[in-house]
């Protein structure tokens, strides 16, 4: 990747910021030669501060930084597009993104698994997502085999109502699954993205 720091006086390119999972449009800081050598070597995100006349990491202070996923730079060489796991708001006003944007996904399993992560703090009587979780892992873990079970059962009937419901029984117990374990549906997506890549 050669990126053309010469073209602008102060030695400066835009680098725009999208959230790797989302697609989001995070923010706009800009880069010098050093700023991008530190990015690719610590993977967080670091810009050049035009008013602090220096290098800043996003999050150094606040603790939310980006986490590098990939780079790369436009037509002209001068402009710099990352991708990156946000941890925690990315605007100073503690906004989602610069532009006050909700960072999730027009996809709804991250509408949901956001979701499900809200239900997690509530009180168990006031949620079955809730009253999962306060059962434990073990239960959780079973539930996911019991609707794979009944999945496999309903796959051998041809009524699609029955299998689609009980697919998306599955599908939601498993994303229920991945919160108890502390990661989420971007950590399995990022596995499938790096073994189709190798084929």
């Amino acid at each position: 990747m050669t990126v053309d720091f010469k073209k602008y006086s102060d030695g400066l390119v835009p680098a725009i910021v999208q959230d790797f999972t989302t697609h989001k449009v995070l923010m706009l800081g800009f880069m010098n030669e050093e700023a991008l050598h530190k990015t690719e070597t610590t993977t967080k995100v670091t810009f050049y501060s035009r008013s602090k006349k220096r290098l800043w990491t996003k999050g150094e202070e606040s603790g939310n930084f980006l986490e590098l996923k990939s780079l790369a730079v436009d037509c002209d060489n001068d402009t710099l597009l990352i991708k990156a796991h946000p941890l925690g708001p990315v605007c100073h006003t503690g906004a989602d993104t610069c532009w006050s944007e909700k960072n999730h996904s027009e996809d709804f399993l991250y509408y949901l698994e956001d979701i499900i992560k809200l239900r997690r703090q509530v009180a168990p009587k006031e949620s079955y997502v809730a009253s999962l979780f306060a059962k434990g892992i073990n239960k959780i873990a079973q539930k996911v085999g019991e609707e794979a079970v009944e999945l496999v059962i309903e796959a051998k009937d041809n009524n699609k109502e029955l299998f689609l419901n009980e697919a998306a029984d599955l599908l939601f117990h498993y994303l229920i699954l991945l919160n108890a374990k502390d990661y989420k549906l971007h950590d399995v997506l990022d596995i499938l993205q790096k073994r189709h890549s190798k084929r």
